[in-house]
């Protein structure tokens, strides 16, 4: 089997001719190799499919399932049709947090390029969803239940929606970020057992962000199918 390491530094001279800063080359290949590890799980869980499900099967039906269950609850059961974006968002966001915990490997949602496509892509998708389930009245959406305040209302809502993405984007990155340096910072201290309790705590914190990301993500599509009032 091919060492993790050797894709990243194929992917590293694959992206040498762009010119990249170093953070983004390794933003890139990590990305391309929690999607290959991705591909790898699926293909192992869905090669053999068995009415009573074992191992690998066992394991990703019990996420799929529960990421299921929690995106019902917050949006019903109008919101399955979207629960490849969703479930798909929260398991790479998790995965690529995940892998930072690893000594020598670099989590991509630390680079600020990678949570601010994951935010552009819920943002695209709820205005998306929004005009394709209302049509032209989504704009109602923005401007609020008073008619003379409507002109107000609109830039209020705009400036709301906009910010959106950058929270999004800010709050992962700063998190995963932030844990990244500390952990840094501990191994380059005391290399041996001290920075555990902080490798145990990114564990945690991996897990909240992307809760956090997955519920917000489910609560501005639900949001936009939702009729304006």
């Amino acid at each position: 089997m091919v060492h993790p390491l050797l894709f990243l530094e194929f992917f590293r001279k694959l992206l040498a001719p762009l010119h990249l800063p170093a953070a983004s080359v390794d933003a890139i290949s990590y990305t391309w190799l929690i999607l290959l590890l991705l591909l790898v799980v699926s293909l192992m869980a869905t090669s053999a499919l068995k009415s009573i499900p074992t191992g690998m099967q066992n394991f990703m039906e019990s996420v799929i399932g529960g990421i299921e269950v929690m995106i019902v609850d917050t949006m019903g059961e109008e919101g399955r049709s979207f629960f490849p974006l969703i479930a798909t968002l929260a398991i790479f966001v998790l995965v690529s947090n995940l892998i930072g915990l690893i000594p020598g490997f670099f989590p991509p949602t630390a680079n600020i390029n990678t949570t601010a496509a994951c935010a552009v892509i819920v943002f695209i998708s709820t205005h998306v969803v929004g005009i394709k389930h209302h049509g032209l009245g989504y704009i109602k959406h923005f401007l609020g239940p008073i008619a003379w305040l409507a002109p107000v209302m609109f830039f209020i809502e705009v400036i709301g929606h906009l910010s959106r993405p950058v929270s999004l984007t800010l709050r992962l990155f700063g998190n995963m970020n932030g844990h990244e340096l500390v952990l840094m910072i501990f191994f380059g201290l005391a290399p041996f057992l001290v920075p555990l309790p902080m490798m145990l705590m990114g564990v945690l914190v991996s897990f909240i962000q992307a809760f956090v990301f997955m519920l917000l993500a489910m609560i501005y599509i639900q949001g936009s199918l939702e009729h304006a009032h």
